[in-house]
């Protein structure tokens, strides 16, 4: 999944030329304006012109006046569909007027009875930018109208994507499919992220990009359990719709034009790449979604999956539970039973640890395990989700508890399992000793485990980074 970055230095910023053609357009507009309107426009320059023609009775008219009359009348008329094409050209590049099928839109910013009591307090109070026209958004993440336009308008059938499609291996070995969005729109992206998305609210029990969490907190919250159960949400992102995104942005309080377009540009279509006759063409496969590859998709989750965070923390304290999410995964964990039994009766507690009463507890597990299930679907189908079956564990005690890839067997903090501490020791030792990575190793993958080691021992994994960089440095210096 794509991870936020905090780092604005790498941000790339459009900063839109206009063209001759939008420079024309825009000086035509501020006239238009200036007159009233478009109506008011043609009619003045018809007048200005010499071109409007007064209107009179032609029964009294000789051949040759009738004749006059009726060619001024077609210079008059011609002269009007000229103007009120320029008219409508720079109404255009000035108004969204239409993005695609199955989108509504209207350029009319009236109010209307979905709108949000007190929209602008609700703004203030949360510091989100005050954007009521399609203008304002477009002025302040640096667009021209067109250009904010294109990164909204949605194409059935597009042969230019805003986005850049690859595939990278899950460890099922089948294809995760990222779309990336190219520069100007990630710019665009990382815009609502900082200044909308990080300002709303998120429940507690989500850890996956969240400001101050981490895979280690999310771990943490299961450590020194009795049963652990992972589950999966099918298709997370996928899920989340763009009218879904678009409820959001409404319930923040912006007015319909506004979220709208931020959902628009948050969501893509699925779609499947076609080749014919050495043209690439991109089709639309369904309705808009947020895209895996978009640095708001992970944020607009967890503020859509608020009220599923809800329920399933509910639904974990009624049934002696712990939960947290990191993104599409479900963690649930029975806490172990603290240990208060004295030492000197520590031999007698071990006899009574019978065969029978491990079987209750197993037998007592699996019915929580099923009342669990059980409820989790309902509640996901009912927030607009669904189970992946294929991905639910049930790690019971004895075996290794791993969360989001840390271990959290007994009291300690959550950690690395010590086979990758092994393998990464042993590897950084050879480099050292004059040997050379295996086939499937690289410096860069070695960085990767110590960085993930260093999210939870910090010394360890740092003093790891500090090696790998000087060997590095060894392989750049020449000999």
């Amino acid at each position: 999944m794509t991870t936020q970055t905090a780092n604005h230095n790498d941000y790339i910023s459009p900063e839109p030329a206009p063209t001759p053609f939008e420079r024309q357009w825009q000086q035509l507009w501020q006239e238009i304006e200036l007159a009233g309107g478009r109506y008011q426009y043609v009619q003045q320059q018809l007048v200005s012109q010499g071109f409007m023609v007064d209107r009179q009775p032609v029964d009294n008219m000789s051949p040759k006046e009738r004749d006059r009359y009726k060619k001024a009348l077609k210079k008059e008329a011609t002269e009007e569909r000229i103007l009120k094409k320029s008219a409508w050209q720079a109404y255009k590049a000035h108004h969204m007027v239409y993005l695609g099928r199955h989108v509504y839109w209207s350029d009319d910013t009236s109010t209307d009875k979905w709108d949000v009591k007190n929209a602008a307090n609700r703004l203030i109070e949360n510091k989100l930018p005050l954007l009521s026209k399609h203008s304002e958004l477009a002025e302040a993440v640096n667009l021209s109208i067109p250009q904010l336009k294109g990164l909204c308008y949605q194409r059935e059938v597009a042969t230019n994507l805003s986005y850049s499609h690859f595939t990278i291996a899950k460890r099922n070995g089948t294809a995760r499919q990222i779309w990336s969005p190219i520069p100007r729109l990630k710019f665009v992206q990382r815009w609502i992220l900082h200044n909308i998305l990080n300002n709303l609210m998120t429940h507690g029990a989500a850890h996956g990009f969240v400001r101050g969490k981490s895979i280690v907190t999310n771990a943490a919250v299961h450590s020194n359990s009795e049963l652990l159960i992972k589950l999966d949400v099918k298709d997370f992102f996928p899920s989340v719709s763009w009218r879904r995104v678009k409820g959001v942005f409404r319930h923040t309080g912006y007015p319909e034009q506004i979220a709208t377009l931020l959902a628009l540009l948050c969501t893509e279509s699925p779609r499947q790449v076609v080749q014919q006759d050495g043209v690439t063409y991109y089709v639309a496969l369904g309705d808009r979604a947020l895209p895996q590859g978009a640095p708001t998709s992970p944020a607009l989750t967890n503020i859509v999956c608020l009220n599923l965070d809800r329920r399933l923390t509910g639904l974990a304290e009624k049934l002696g539970l712990r939960y947290s999410r990191y993104a599409d995964d479900l963690t649930f964990s029975v806490p172990a039973i603290e240990d208060t039994t004295p030492k000197s009766k520590a031999k007698t507690t071990i006899k009574a640890t019978t065969s029978t009463a491990k079987k209750q507890a197993d037998t007592q597990h699996n019915k929580l395990i099923g009342q669990l299930l059980g409820s989790v679907h309902k509640i996901l189908r009912e927030e607009g989700f669904a189970l992946n079956n294929d991905k639910t564990r049930v790690i019971r005690k004895g075996n290794q508890h791993n969360v989001t890839g840390m271990v959290v067997n007994g009291q300690g903090v959550p950690r690395v399992s010590r086979q990758i501490k092994r393998m990464l020791r042993a590897a950084v030792h050879n480099l050292e000793s004059g040997g050379t990575l295996r086939s499937d190793e690289t410096l860069n993958t070695l960085s990767g485990y110590a960085a993930w080691i260093a999210s939870a021992e910090p010394e360890l994994g740092h003093s790891y980074l500090a090696r790998i960089e000087r060997l590095q440095v060894q392989q750049e210096t020449p000999a």
